[in-house]
């Protein structure tokens, strides 16, 4: 009997010791309320007992300088969505890491699709939900480059399914003061985007542990013989030399612009700011004013119009 218990003893010491060897070492993840990979069934048909709204961000898989992590507006897209959704029900679900990112091609790791292919897969991903009673869609390009992407879905999701869709941005910027007036002092604001300060800055607050700043460096920019008047009047907020810019910048190669990334920027990042220059509260206070304005246009769109019941 004593070698018995001994024996049983022995095996009921190993169990904890056994289990932990068969979890995976690599797994980090904790469950987040109304995250669609982490539910299940029964808990999204529960969500739509209270809501019928969803959130879809459309990132991208695209290089963000020698620091940046390739997937950044995924995770910050991802990450920006979760903490909404935990202030106000609306279902988070990704579809795609990738996204349309042509112009960056020529950096190692960057995946891109055409603008027909993600169209495509959004609308058709949204029609899964909408069949399965949710009626107000909410497309969030957190890659910028996605954005008439998410404007032409959401159009083609109100002209052809039962369900209202609209884009964050729209959203948001209905509860955000007026742009102020571009500037008269002729100062020139540091031009700071793609992977620079501010992007580098939010990639600290929501995802630090992707983040590697002590690789970062200042990038040396360049332009087009043709575009070189326009960046200046950019920094001084002309709002149209920006439009005319933008409109040409950024482009794939093919196009013959001479616009690509590769083109314009020595790292990869399009800013004349260093990214060493980020700091984890500059992109809190971003993030936490993005987020409270998304929350309060959602409340807002539930107050306006109650959900459309199931039939």
């Amino acid at each position: 009997m004593n070698r018995w218990l001994a024996f049983v003893a022995v095996v009921v010491s190993c169990i904890p010791i056994q289990i932990d060897a068969q979890s995976n070492p690599l797994w980090s993840e904790q469950k987040v309320k109304n995250f669609l990979p982490h539910m299940t069934w029964p808990e999204v048909k529960d969500l739509l007992s209270r809501t019928d709204m969803v959130l879809i961000p459309l990132p991208a898989m695209e290089q963000h300088g020698l620091h940046g992590p390739i997937g950044t507006d995924y995770y910050s897209g991802v990450e920006q969505a979760k903490l909404i959704a935990q202030r106000t029900d609306v279902l988070v679900a990704p579809i795609m890491y990738v996204g349309q990112s042509a112009y960056h091609l020529a950096f190692p790791g960057t995946i891109a699709l055409s603008a027909e292919t993600l169209q495509r897969v959004y609308v058709e991903a949204a029609q899964s939900l909408i069949n399965q009673g949710f009626r107000r869609i909410l497309l969030y390009a957190s890659h910028t480059g996605n954005q008439h992407i998410a404007s032409f879905v959401a159009d083609r999701l109100n002209q052809e399914t039962p369900a209202v869709a609209v884009t964050l941005a729209d959203g948001v910027a209905t509860m955000r003061p007026p742009a102020a007036a571009p500037s008269t002092s002729n100062q020139p604001v540091p031009f700071d985007r793609h992977g620079g300060v501010g992007e580098s800055s939010g990639g600290l607050y929501l995802f630090p542990t992707l983040m590697q700043m002590e690789k970062a460096e200042r990038a040396t920019l360049s332009v087009p013989p043709a575009l070189s008047s326009l960046p200046p009047l950019v920094a001084t907020g002309d709002r149209a030399a920006a439009l005319v810019f933008l409109a040409e910048a950024l482009k794939p190669k093919d196009t013959g612009k001479g616009t690509s990334t590769a083109d314009l920027s020595t790292t990869g990042a399009w800013s004349e700011r260093n990214p060493r220059e980020a700091t984890a509260e500059q992109g809190r206070q971003a993030s936490a004013a993005f987020v409270d304005a998304a929350v309060r246009f959602i409340e807002r769109w539930k107050q306006l119009r109650p959900r459309v019941e199931i039939k």
